[in-house]
């Protein structure tokens, strides 16, 4: 774990058990065996601060234009990371996701998705692409489907009733500018800024898309963010529609006014993908991870993050 981050409630920042060395290391091999026996961890560690962030666009009076972000105590980070190495030995996540996987970044989706759009750049022929938005994703994720998709990740019993009990009793505040609100629980979605929550992510997502991956093999996926290209768009509109089921029959939810279509070397008349009904956004470019992949094909702009 990194540096200079800020604290959580118990104001214990990592950089002291980085200090003490060896015996911090025998101490909180000691703390975390007897929090994975138990199957119980300290209540201080399930407090934690919420910070809403404004994600610079948008009105900025509006909550749906923040992202909170929780201080959480970096003591049950440590214990997170140690759960989440765990579970990683288990639990095989499929090769369509690309986010947060060991020998994966960024850099291999955004490489992937141009290269097959120069393909079909080269070859004259049209691909269609949507990029689906998915709304407040972490926050809508229900725990009770979560629980399910760790059991059928094949995740031990004992280890599903240590993440339960990570969420359980679960109490927050949020901090603003002008003060901070009174504690209350936290009974859904996953713990935003959580070391553990975006592994539990990938496992939630592979398991809801199993079925659908397989009938559409052109999808890729960074965490929420989810590409769907076909060579037609009857094909991926179908796709889509797909996606939207599996996915909110779930409890999650497709975002109507920021999932977007864009086709490739597009033809006269190509049309428009409609999502239950509705027109989905038709635009010639789109930032995809922070690159800017064009509806040309061309690959002119640089990433930005």
């Amino acid at each position: 774990m990194k540096s200079g981050k800020a604290v959580g409630p118990d104001d214990i920042p990592v950089e002291v058990w980085k200090c003490l060395g060896e015996a911090a290391v025998e101490f909180l091999t000691s703390l975390f065996n007897r929090v994975l026996e138990s199957e119980r961890m300290p209540e201080e560690w399930r407090r934690s601060v919420l910070v809403p962030i404004f994600k610079n666009k948008g009105d900025v009076q509006s909550c749906s234009n923040y992202r909170g972000i929780k201080l959480m105590s970096h003591t049950m980070k440590l214990w997170e990371r140690v759960v989440e190495a765990r579970l990683r030995k288990v639990v095989e996540i499929c090769e369509q996701q690309y986010g947060f996987m060991p020998r994966k970044s960024t850099t291999d989706a955004i490489f992937a998705l141009r290269n097959l759009m120069e393909k079909y750049r080269d070859g004259q022929r049209e691909l269609h692409c949507v990029f689906v938005d998915l709304e407040k994703a972490y926050d809508r994720v229900p725990r009770e489907e979560l629980w399910y998709c760790m059991r059928k990740s094949r995740v031990a019993e004992n280890y599903v009733r240590v993440v339960q009990d990570m969420y359980e009793r679960s109490r927050t505040v949020v901090r603003c500018a002008v003060g901070q609100t009174e504690e209350f629980k936290v009974d859904v979605g996953l713990h935003q800024g959580s070391a553990l929550s975006p592994f539990l992510f990938a496992i939630v997502m592979d398991q809801l898309s199993e079925e659908v991956r397989q009938e559409s093999p052109w999808t890729m996926m960074f965490a929420d963010d989810i590409v769907i290209c076909s060579e037609s768009r009857e094909q991926v509109e179908e796709i889509l529609e797909r996606w939207r089921f599996a996915l909110e029959r779930r409890g999650m939810k497709v975002s109507r006014s920021k999932t977007e279509y864009m086709c490739v070397n597009e033809r006269e008349g190509s049309g428009t993908v409609r999502l239950q009904g509705e027109e989905v956004k038709k635009v010639q470019e789109f930032k995809y991870l922070g690159s800017t992949v064009q509806s040309n094909g061309e690959c002119g702009k640089k990433v930005m993050k």
